[in-house]
């Protein structure tokens, strides 16, 4: 019986032991699980040719909606920053996090951003009346829809 016993203890300590711990720091929206996390810049690689896809990444912060926090951007390796939205508008970020690392949980996309939405855009972030008349075409390019953020601690 005491060796059942070692036994069991010695299964759950290690189990314990080799668990994946969860993120510290903020916390936004939904958990967002420890496991299968890809940088930012490997997501459209990750995608294929795929327009949407379920997956969580990690990226540095570049900037935030300055009204409310609506939505931020991650730095890619392409030195376009990479716009991020908050699922059904459920939370926001602070102002206060450029430069700080993140990790999402929610879908990668592919899409076509029209004219009036990159012009919304610009006027969130605060920019002058002429460089939102210098908006003329669409824009493709990728972008997250996050489902929770953690704010890292690091």
């Amino acid at each position: 019986m005491k060796k059942i016993i070692l036994s069991l203890g010695f299964c759950l300590f290690a189990a314990i032991g080799f668990a994946q711990t969860a993120y510290t720091g903020q916390k936004f929206g939904e958990e967002v699980k420890p496991g299968n996390v890809k940088p930012a810049a490997q997501m459209e690689a990750a995608m294929g040719d795929k327009k949407t896809v379920d997956m969580k990444i990690e990226g540095k912060v570049v900037d935030v909606c300055k009204k409310k926090g609506c939505w931020m951007t991650l730095q890619m390796p392409n030195g376009d920053p990479m716009r991020v939205t908050f699922k059904d508008y459920a939370f926001f970020m602070p102002m206060d996090i450029v430069g700080k690392n993140v990790v999402l949980d929610g879908i990668a996309k592919k899409q076509t951003i029209s004219v009036e939405t990159l012009r919304h855009y610009v006027e969130d972030a605060k920019k002058s009346p002429e460089e939102v008349a210098k908006i003329t075409d669409p824009k493709k390019e990728l972008a997250f829809e996050a489902k929770g953020v953690v704010i890292l601690d690091k």
